[in-house]
C-alpha cells in the first residue's frame, strides 16, 4: 500500500495473469465492501485494445455513484484509475451505455458491491447487450448466477425489458437487489446431469427464417444423441437490431447448474450457433464437474465472503479463476485450497 492524502491506497496491478477487465470489476467491487481505496494500473494492458473501453468506464461510474465514491483517471482509453469508495445510501441507480457492452459483467461487480446495502436496491439499465461478443449472456447471470447465489442467502432479480444484441446493443433491464447480512456457505461438488433447459431467442427481424426454432432443433437433436432430454423454450423479442442466442442448462444432481451459450452474428447459421453452445456444454458435463467454466471463477467472491467454508468442483482452474483469487486475497483473508481431481478442480475457500 501507499498513502495519498491521509488514505491508504492498496495497489493492483491490471497486467498481472490474465490481464483483463476481470481485474478491474472485482477490484473495484470489492473496494467498496472493504472500504478501501484503490489504485488500479495498468489496465487491460493484455488485450488489443488496453485502457477503459465504454463499458468498463460506465461500469465504474456506477459503482461510483452506488456509493456515493470518488473517481480518478476514470477517461475512455486510461491505463489507471483511483476509486475512493463511501457509503451505499441511495435506493435507486441509474446506469446508461451507448455501445453494446455486456450488462452481464457490469452487474458481475456491481452485485459484489452491493451484497452489503442497507436498503433495497432498484438499478436500472438502458442500452447494452443481453447478448454480447466474449462475454456471458445476461441470461447466464439471471438464470445461473442468481439461483446459487439464493442459495447462499442473498436475493436479486433481473427483469429484461428489453433485449439487445451484438453489435448495436440497446437493451433495457431492471436489477432488484435485496440487503443480505451473511452469506451462508456453498457445496457444489456433485456433478450428473437430470435434464437440460434450452431458451433460445432471437429478435422479430429473424421470426421469418425460424432462426429460434432451428438453433432450439439442432440442440434437441445433438443432445438426444448423448441421451438427454430437453425442455425448451423459443421466442423473439424487440430489439434494435437483428441478432440471436442461446442458453443451455444443465442442472446436476448436487444442485448446480452447468450452463453454455451461443451467440448468433452475420452471416452465422442457427444451427453453427446451437453446435458451438451443444459443445462448450458437452466439454463442461464431461469433465464430472458440478459447475461450469465460468461459474468457477464468478463465484470465487461470494465464497470468500462466507463466514463458513464453501466447496465447488469446476472443470479446471482457469486463468480468470487464478485471476480472481489473486485480486480478492489483496482485499480479503480469505484463502483458497485447490486439487485437481479425475472430476474437475476442487476449490475450497476458507475465511481469514
Amino acid at each position: 500500500m501507499v498513502k495519498s492524502g491521509n488514505s491508504k491506497i492498496l495497489n493492483i496491478d491490471g497486467s498481472v495473469m490474465e490481464g483483463g477487465g476481470q481485474i478491474l470489476r472485482t477490484a473495484s467491487a470489492l473496494s467498496i465492501l472493504t472500504k478501501k481505496p484503490v489504485r488500479i494500473f495498468n489496465i487491460r494492458s493484455n488485450r488489443p485494445q488496453s485502457g477503459l473501453r465504454t463499458q468498463h468506464l460506465r461500469g465504474l461510474e456506477g459503482l461510483s455513484n452506488l456509493c456515493n465514491g470518488r473517481l480518478e483517471g476514470a477517461e475512455l482509453g486510461s491505463g489507471q484509475v483511483f476509486f475512493y469508495p463511501g457509503k451505499i445510501t441511495g435506493e435507486e441507480l441509474k446506469i446508461r451505455i451507448e455501445t453494446a457492452g455486456s450488462v452481464g459483467l457490469i452487474l458481475q461487480s456491481l452485485l459484489i458491491a452491493s451484497l452489503k446495502a442497507r436498503k433495497r436496491l432498484t438499478v436500472d439499465i438502458e442500452g447494452g447487450a443481453t447478448f454480447g461478443k466474449f462475454a456471458p449472456p445476461l441470461q447466464y447471470t439471471q438464470f445461473v448466477l442468481l439461483p446459487l447465489l439464493r442459495k447462499m442467502g442473498y436475493h436479486v432479480e433481473i427483469n429484461i425489458l428489453k433485449h439487445g444484441f451484438y453489435p448495436v446493443g440497446g437493451s433495457r433491464s431492471k436489477v432488484i437487489i435485496q440487503p443480505c447480512r451473511d452469506l451462508k456457505p456453498i457445496n457444489l461438488v456433485r456433478g450428473g446431469v437430470e435434464t437440460v433447459d434450452v431458451i433460445s431467442t432471437a429478435s422479430q427481424h429473424l421470426k421469418k427464417p425460424r432462426v429460434a426454432e432451428r438453433q432450439a432443433r439442432a440442440v434437441e437433436q445433438a443432445l438426444r444423441d448423448r441421451g438427454y432430454a430437453c425442455s425448451t423454450k423459443t421466442r423473439y423479442v424487440d430489439s434494435d437490431c437483428p441478432g440471436s442466442g442461446i442458453i443451455l442448462l444443465a442442472r446436476t444432481k448436487g444442485g448446480g447448474i452447468i450452463a453454455s451459450d451461443g451467440l448468433g452474428e452475420r452471416g452465422k447459421k442457427a444451427e453453427v450457433v446451437a453446435e458451438e453452445a451443444v459443445i462448450a456444454l458437452l466439454k463442461n458435463i464431461d469433465s464430472g464437474a458440478a459447475v461450469d467454466i465460468h461459474m468457477g471463477d464468478q463465484i470465487l467472491p461470494y465464497m470468500a465472503l462466507c463466514k463458513g467454508e464453501s466447496e465447488i468442483v469446476a472443470p479446471d482452474l482457469t486463468m480468470h479463476a487464478q485471476t480472481n483469487m489473486f485480486v480478492i486475497s489483496q482485499f480479503l483473508p480469505a484463502e483458497f485450497d485447490t486439487e485437481v481431481q479425475n472430476t474437475g478442480v476442487r476449490i475450497r475457500s476458507m475465511p481469514g
